[in-house]
């Protein structure tokens, strides 16, 4: 017995997210379906992020353990073959057979795409949010400053969650424009249901004048989902990657 990681880069559109459901297809039941195809054996993986409905990515993690003789290194080249064109297996390697995605230290890294132009662009349309009001870039990055630093992001969390502690930390949070797109990338020691999104969110309002950078501070002590932002379409969302510590 061997344990497989993967890097795994997805078009999340048509997906119902990563997990498993009986309301559609996710990233999940696809690479668990390729794999045992592929294999000859009953393949279930386990997904270091699992991301909503209609989120991206370009570097989730996933192992497996399998018997097969096929070294490590050429599995991803082999189930490509049987996945669909929206899901590639970036990379394989083996790791030790104690190596769980999920229960080791990490950092994880978003991003969040707002085309900001006054008219939408179709051949993007599918990984970022279009908001055709003009945007304040430099009150937004100094919003996001405030995100920085271990904070308690209830205020920043869908209800729902299943999080033990609401308490997070942040690394970075930078707010940047290329054009007509704003990048909101952040990079976090975890992040709460629709975290990202809401934050997301938060600083379009800021960046539309209706808050304040300086209201985040008050924001995050109230620890209130309904005093924050709303929740920013899931489409403009992507896992861009996660990085363990050794």
């Amino acid at each position: 017995m061997k344990r497989i990681k993967l890097i795994v880069a997805y078009d999340g559109s048509n997906y119902c997210g990563w997990q498993i459901q009986n309301n559609g297809p996710t990233i999940e039941e696809e690479l668990n379906k390729a794999l045992s195809h592929l294999l000859g054996e009953d393949i279930r993986v386990i997904g270091a992020s699992r991301t909503d409905s209609g989120v991206h990515a370009l570097g989730n993690v996933a192992v497996f353990d399998t018997e097969t003789r096929i070294p490590a290194e050429k599995i991803c080249f082999a189930v490509n073959m049987g996945l669909p064109e929206d899901i590639v297996v970036q990379s394989s390697c083996e790791v030790p057979l104690t190596w769980h995605p999920r229960k080791r230290e990490s950092r994880k890294t978003y991003e969040y795409k707002i085309l900001n132009r006054p008219m939408a662009m179709p051949t993007i349309s599918h990984d970022s949010y279009f908001y055709h009001y003009p945007l304040d870039v430099e009150a937004m990055r100094r919003a996001g400053g405030y995100f920085v630093g271990p904070h308690d992001f209830a205020s920043f969390c869908s209800a729902g969650a299943e999080a033990e502690s609401t308490v997070r930390t942040i690394y970075s949070c930078k707010v940047t424009r290329d054009g007509d797109m704003i990048k909101i990338r952040v990079t976090g020691s975890g992040f709460l249901y629709n975290m990202v999104r809401i934050m997301a969110g938060t600083l379009v309002q800021v960046g539309t004048g209706k808050m304040k950078p300086e209201d985040m501070p008050r924001i995050l002590a109230a620890k209130d989902r309904r005093v924050a932002g709303p929740t920013a379409p899931a489409k403009g969302l992507t896992l861009i990657r996660i990085d363990y510590e050794d």
